[in-house]
């Protein structure tokens, strides 16, 4: 039987919190932070960000700072660097260093991300607090955060590292990025009602074998199942049909390997504010209706710090342990996010 995978460090940075307790907190009172930005549609009009203050960011490393980067991959940095320390502050020192499974923006901007650059740039602002050389990054969007966390708790069951990174850092905060989604009629502005708010930040777990916590003295803030993915084919740019089925099958999949215990007390989703996303979780649910309880909770965290993309799986499997520890929210919680080109990613975090 594979071996348990624990949650051993949170480190979260968004619109609404700097650390993960401060996100935790504004996300339990329900606390948002939208505001007008310096970037404007195509009517003058400032987009409506949910954006991390400027002060709450680190500077850039001089090496970084030096290196040709664009303004949303400095950005990224910046995010990224703060709650990968706090997420790694309880762990022992170590003679090896550790790998990190990134997910990045689904979104592209108007130069393409050299994955494996950023990486190594992140390394260099973090003073190298995990090995670059030991690690992946994605594009997948919103799932691609929970199938960093599957790639991670997958690389500790096969014994390949006993320790692992799991996060997701995204932003919005670009006009190429934005202007595309406005022409779309994505973004919620006066004209278009039916779209979401723009967000940003950065969420990243620290994940290890049971015994390996043991091992570091280490208390856990809970546990984390392998993920379950699928695809929908009727995604927002497809000409199919959009059925529901892609994360109605994720569902399915997840529950049929026995990683459900108890009936689900909460559900974290990517939901953004787009009324495309409700149908397929009313289809998921329906088909997997006796795996939750019937007074289910389901939060969607984007109401509070937009929607920030590739961060979300990460920031919402953060926020489901620290709520069980401290007792409002329930054991298990299902924790699931869907990109806009089909990629769908489900997992089971339980105390």
């Amino acid at each position: 039987m594979p071996e348990q995978v624990v949650i051993l460090g949170v480190g979260m940075l968004t619109a609404v919190g700097l650390t993960a307790r401060e996100t935790a907190a504004s996300v339990r009172g329900r606390v948002a932070r939208f505001g007008e930005s310096a970037i404007r549609d195509r009517n003058s009009n400032p987009f409506t960000l949910a954006e991390v203050p400027d002060d709450g960011l680190p500077a850039l490393d001089d090496t970084v700072a030096n290196a040709p980067l664009t303004g949303r991959e400095r950005r990224m940095v910046r995010l990224a660097s703060k709650p990968l320390r706090e997420c790694l502050a309880a762990l022992p020192p170590r003679s090896t260093r550790i790998g990190l499974s990134l997910a990045l923006p689904e979104a592209e901007t108007a130069k393409p991300l050299d994955r494996r650059a950023f990486l190594t740039h992140l390394a260099r602002q973090t003073d190298g607090c995990f090995d670059p050389a030991g690690s992946d990054a994605s594009h997948s969007g919103r799932a691609g955060g929970i199938t960093a966390i599957g790639q991670a708790v997958l690389t500790i069951q096969q014994g390949i590292a006993d320790v692992m990174i799991a996060g997701g850092v995204d932003s919005y905060r670009d006009a190429y990025v934005l202007g595309t989604l406005e022409l779309e009629e994505r973004v919620k502005t006066d004209l278009s009602w039916d779209g979401f708010i723009p967000g940003e930040g950065a969420g990243f777990l620290l994940l290890g074998a049971q015994k390996a916590a043991s091992r570091l003295g280490m208390p856990t803030l809970g546990t984390v199942t392998p993920v379950s993915m699928g695809f929908e084919e009727g995604h927002l740019y497809s000409k199919a049909p959009y059925r529901g089925d892609g994360l109605a099958q994720t569902f399915q999949q997840l529950v049929s390997t026995g990683v459900v215990d108890a009936p689900i007390g909460e559900v974290y989703s990517s939901m953004t504010g787009e009324s495309h996303w409700a149908k397929e979780w009313g289809v998921a649910h329906l088909r997997s209706r006796a795996a939750f309880r019937e007074d289910c909770e389901i939060h969607h965290p984007a109401d509070c710090y937009g929607d920030v993309g590739a961060a979300s799986g990460p920031l919402m499997a953060g926020l489901a342990s620290l709520g069980m520890r401290e007792r409002y929210r329930r054991s298990p919680s299902l924790v699931y996010g869907s990109s806009d080109r089909g990629a769908r990613a489900a997992t089971i975090v339980s105390m």
